[in-house]
């Protein structure tokens, strides 16, 4: 993961955990840096971030535990070169990530995307909480059509439950990423807004306990980031 890097990773490792999980800036990061006398360029740091995030958040994908049937779907707003773009977020019941995908659009074609990777990575759930976005609702309907005429076998139907206030939880779940967003000021491009939103949203998975290996007791943040990288 770190063959041909001429900084140890420990230092890598840090600066990218420090960068996703906290409210610094990469020039925070490069005077904290700076003070333990390691020389090392913002730019850099946001090189490490990108090159890194999503290779963490594949590996941390294989040791995620199974979600529950019940999901909660929302999207949130982005904003990249000064446009508004949307991500669309999915927990359970217990309040556990599912999965989330990143849009420069807010209409169908995009919502049946982010459903479909939901659908194949964790299975059909029994229900699915939405507030009265019109647009999500076709979503599911389509998915959860092709799906049954896919299949040999008779599938139950995709129950949809309509409600703003049962869909306060993922309002909530929201507030994680948007308050480590906020402080950036906005992302300069698409590709490198995709892959950092990914990198915290693992922070956010590991933070809730969401790793098979995290059992009793939890390793902290520092120690699964050990694990991941091992």
């Amino acid at each position: 993961m770190f063959k041909g890097r001429h900084i140890d990773r420990s230092v890598i490792l840090l600066c990218v955990r420090w960068y996703l999980a906290y409210n610094l800036s990469l020039r925070n990061l490069e005077e904290m840096m700076a003070e333990r006398g390691i020389g090392v360029d913002h730019a850099t740091v946001h090189r490490w971030v990108v090159r890194y995030s999503p290779e963490l958040l594949e590996r941390f994908n294989r040791t995620k535990r199974p979600v529950s049937r019940k999901w909660h779907i929302d999207e949130t707003y982005i904003k990249v070169r000064g446009r508004w773009m949307y991500l669309y977020r999915a927990i359970d019941s217990n309040g556990d990530t599912v999965e989330f995908w990143f849009s420069e659009r807010r209409d169908l074609t995009a919502a049946k995307r982010f459903l479909r990777k939901a659908l194949k990575r964790h299975g059909r759930p029994e229900r699915i909480v939405i507030d009265g976005s019109q647009t999500n609702r076709e979503a599911i309907l389509s998915c959860d059509t092709t799906d049954r005429l896919q299949e040999r076998r008779k599938l139950k139907l995709i129950r949809i439950r309509q409600s703003a206030y049962l869909n306060n939880r993922i309002e909530q779940d929201h507030r994680a990423t948007k308050r480590r967003v906020r402080p950036m000021l906005g992302f300069k491009s698409i590709g490198s807004a995709r892959v950092i939103l990914g990198g915290i949203e693992v922070i956010h998975m590991m933070r809730k306990g969401q790793a098979k290996y995290a059992c009793n007791p939890r390793p902290s943040l520092a120690e699964q980031f050990e694990l991941l990288a091992a």
